[in-house]
């Protein structure tokens, strides 16, 4: 049986434009590991979509004078356009406003609910009295009682971490007004989260996989001793809660959203003409899912997910949850709620998909926070995906177009060459299934370098007149190892990496990563040559910043 793997990412608020933040830490590596498993012949489908509910949504419309609908159709088409601009491969994007989501969504609930973990209780809440109605968790901004940061949210602090419950925080003050919030009764229901504290223990314990930080995290959790959470909200938008008796209320977003990945799969199955099509990935044993968040998102798939999923059964846990850190600008992470961002669309628009997808993968904050600077993301790009990369190919094509009419020589192949390929192929892909993205793009670059040194040490310029053969067979060699980089790098930059494969008169579409190595028999024509990568000129780079920033 073919390998089955579905991928998925954090699905981001409709309620602003996505930033490079948000594709350092869940987009890039999910996107980079999906076409990857593609390359290998695997079966593999990514799985995204907006998250229209909940209230950053309400916060954003009520600032902007307009409908939660308003918004969300704004930012769903945006932010799908910016991700189509960033070369991303989702299968499908969908949306948690759609009718089947929500009949999902509601299915859940009843299913937890009539299982015994679901329970309805009164509780304390913050209101407003200026506002006149209940705040829920981020209409409430304070100061965190774990670490004392400013402007922690009534769910969690971004400064630390800490999952939060409003009435935790000190000196709150409702978002929308200012106003101090009053202490009232109201009922909600809650997730008895302790009913699957051992087997989440168990589940984590056992997983394969995963980065210590995550696991760790979760399992201190569950030490801490797991609570209920409350899955509804004194809303009008979002998924009502389907019971008579809770008119009014509407499930908690992050209750709704990762069921957002079940639903999704089913449109994606359902538009291909096959409505089963997606219990091969939610249902079989066999396959695999892997979801990539950022690290403030751990709690809600790495235990209340989970959870959701053993009280309703039927369904497969996360093989693995990869969470990023933050790509900090500045001092600070990239915030969309704090306007601390660099959007990605413009980003797109100004330096192209490739420059963006490269920098990031080599920046990655896969262990511990990065930092974004403009001027190490010019330096970064020039220095190896032009110079050693870029360049390395460009060398190697212009001289067989020149000296060999404009065809790869059927000459004999160096060993060590082929060698070193191999090697690099097997260190990536030990490398991606571990989800070390950015070391993989390192061990790419450590090829293209070994291929200058290599075209450099032959000096094929003196050999072609001093002895045709062996210059030949340099070239040919060297052909090999640039096609091998145009393989590699086709996870990352997919568009200049395709450049390259046809320059190679090569495809992409014959999963490439099976025949690194075995090299098509006799002379084979070069397609049309261009360079591969563009230089950031140093001069343009402050205006081509203020563009991308709108300034």
């Amino acid at each position: 049986m073919s390998r089955k793997v579905l991928v998925t990412s954090a699905l981001p608020y409709a309620n602003g434009n996505v930033h490079i933040g948000h594709m350092a830490g869940a987009y890039l590596p999910a996107d980079i590991y999906h076409r990857y498993l593609r390359l290998k012949g695997v079966d593999s489908v990514y799985v995204c979509g907006s998250d229209e509910h909940g209230v950053p949504i309400t916060i954003t419309a009520e600032k902007e004078g307009v409908t939660p609908a308003d918004v969300i159709d704004r930012y769903h088409a945006a932010n799908e356009a910016a991700f189509a601009s960033a070369d991303m491969a989702f299968d499908i994007y969908g949306r948690t406003s759609s009718p089947s989501h929500h009949a999902l969504s509601s299915e859940f609930f009843l299913k937890l609910f009539h299982a015994g973990h679901i329970e309805k209780a009164s509780t304390e809440q913050l209101f407003c009295p200026d506002c006149g109605r209940f705040l829920p968790d981020r209409y409430v901004e304070g100061t965190c009682p774990d670490c004392g940061a400013a402007g922690a949210r009534g769910d969690q602090c971004d400064a630390c971490g800490k999952a939060l419950d409003p009435l935790e925080l000190v000196s709150p003050r409702c978002k929308i007004c200012g106003a101090v919030p009053t202490v009232r009764s109201t009922t909600h229901y809650f997730l008895k989260l302790q009913d699957f504290s051992g087997r989440l223990r168990s589940w984590l314990t056992a997983a394969e996989g995963w980065r210590d930080s995550v696991r760790n995290f979760a399992l201190g959790w569950i030490d801490e001793g797991l609570h209920e959470r409350a899955i509804t909200r004194d809303l009008d938008w979002g998924v009502p809660v389907p019971l008579d008796e809770a008119s009014g209320k509407v499930l908690y977003v992050w209750f709704d959203a990762p069921i957002g990945y079940i639903s999704f799969s089913r449109q994606w199955a359902a538009g291909r003409g096959l409505p089963d099509l997606w219990r091969g990935y939610w249902q079989n044993p066999d396959a695999e899912i892997v979801h990539f968040i950022g690290k403030d998102n751990i709690p809600f798939h790495a235990i209340t997910w989970p959870a959701m999923l053993m009280g309703v059964g039927g369904y497969n846990l996360p093989s693995v949850v990869v969470a990023n850190e933050y790509l900090n600008f500045g001092e600070n992470k990239f915030s969309k709620s704090r306007g601390n961002v660099i959007r990605l669309d413009a980003f797109s628009r100004v330096f192209g998909p490739d420059r963006l997808r490269f920098y990031l993968a080599a920046t990655a904050p896969e262990t511990q926070d990065s930092e974004f600077t403009w001027d190490d993301f010019a330096e970064r790009v020039n220095a190896e995906l032009v110079n050693v990369i870029g360049n390395f190919i460009y060398r190697t094509l212009s001289f067989a177009s020149k000296y060999f009419h404009h065809a790869v020589p059927d000459a004999p192949l160096s060993a060590p060459v082929m060698a070193e390929i191999a090697a690099s192929a097997s260190d990536i892909d030990s490398l991606v299934e571990r989800f070390r993205f950015r070391q993989a793009l390192a061990r790419t670059v450590s090829l293209a370098r070994f291929g200058n040194r290599f075209f450099d040490d032959s000096a094929p310029w003196k050999s072609r007149s001093e002895d045709p053969a062996a210059a030949a067979s340099v070239i040919a060699s060297s052909i090999e190892i640039a096609r091998a980089l145009s393989v590699l790098l086709l996870p990352v930059a997919p568009s200049g990496a395709s450049r390259c494969l046809a320059m190679l008169n090569a495809s992409a579409e014959d999963r490439p990563l099976d025949t690194l190595g075995l090299r098509p028999p006799g002379p084979r024509p070069l397609g049309q040559l261009s360079i591969p990568f563009q230089k950031i000129d140093d001069a343009e780079l402050p205006s081509m910043v203020k563009d991308v920033m709108g300034v």
